[in-house]
């Protein structure tokens, strides 16, 4: 989902004018005090900084096997991550459905205090807001009609290639000579013209997918995993560098630093005690590609927004 980054364009509005709006953002509530749960004092969830005590109020996207609301719970992938980290911090987790470009602005303007759901660290992100350890890494891949191959950037050159608007492809498809960029407003347009043959390959996350190939055997795709590109390729076309594997993580409001820093931390803990090797199975993933991070992701977290004894989680 999404994916590595690009500067936000995304509208602002103020915490004080959140359930002014509320009828302009789709599905989204505000929390008054009445219903806010009690927090005792001395709890984990009391130590933390989210918009209402006790509560973890996070944007997500309807963006299956990743993130989806079902009964008023987040479910998936990132979901369950979320959900055990808020669990061991005695948070309760209340949804707010978006589109992945509300994800970001929700959290840029701080009307949630947390988005998940395939979301790629990028420097450009950073700045608007905080993001956690990496719950996972994304290997770059690719939805491709049955019968068609791409194995390197340079066979992309030519074709129509499609990925959702926001997502970190967008700059990188940009950079192909000759490529065609389609953008989305999300995965199911993708498809769809992938399916009809209008593009030729679709830049998504893995997990999504592998979903779509399982529920909707019609659109006869397959998943194919782009060959990085060399340091060389990178150096000499900068926009390259989304075309590989990259960091996820879960973004949060500037002014949420304990609340990030309390999630990186229980994040660290399921790598160590398996719940996230456990996780990525459940969803079809292989750990190997998923929990293993790439040699360039600490140095460039140093660059931006980690000190420099920091290094990425992994197996």
């Amino acid at each position: 989902m999404h994916s590595l980054h690009l500067p936000s364009r995304f509208l602002r509005r103020t915490r004080l004018g959140a359930c002014a709006v509320a009828g302009l953002l789709a599905l989204s509530a505000c929390s008054s005090a009445a219903s806010a749960p009690k927090v005792a004092p001395g709890s984990s969830a009391a130590a933390l900084d989210t918009l209402t005590p006790g509560v973890l109020k996070v944007a997500v996207e309807p963006y299956a096997p990743y993130t989806t609301v079902k009964d008023g719970k987040i479910v998936g992938l990132d979901a369950d991550i979320l959900n055990k980290a808020a669990a061991g911090l005695g948070l309760k987790v209340e949804p707010v459905q978006t589109d992945f470009a509300g994800m970001l602005a929700s959290v840029q303007s701080r009307r949630v205090d947390i988005s998940v759901g395939g979301i790629a660290w990028t420097a450009d992100r950073q700045k608007q807001g905080l993001f956690t350890d990496p719950p996972y890494y994304s290997p770059p891949a690719m939805a491709v009609r049955t019968g068609k191959t791409f194995h390197t950037v340079k066979e992309l050159q030519g074709q129509a290639l499609g990925t959702v608007e926001g997502y970190v492809w967008v700059k990188a498809i940009q950079a192909v000579p000759g490529a065609a960029l389609h953008v989305y407003p999300d995965a199911t347009g993708v498809f769809d013209d992938l399916a009809a043959r209008r593009i030729s390959a679709g830049f998504l996350d893995p997990l999504l997918i592998l979903d779509a190939q399982q529920h909707r055997p019609e659109l006869k795709i397959e998943t194919q995993y782009l060959t990085p590109p060399t340091d060389a390729q990178v150096k000499a076309q900068r926009a390259y560098a989304y075309f590989q594997p990259y960091m996820t993580g879960f973004y949060l409001p500037k002014q949420e630093t304990k609340t990030e820093a309390a999630i990186s931390k229980e994040i660290r803990a399921m790598y160590a005690n398996g719940t996230l090797t456990a996780l990525i199975k459940k969803y079809g993933g292989d750990p190997q590609q998923f929990l293993k991070p790439s040699a360039s992701d600490a140095a460039a977290r140093h660059a931006a927004d980690r000190p420099a004894a920091w290094m990425p989680p992994g197996l």
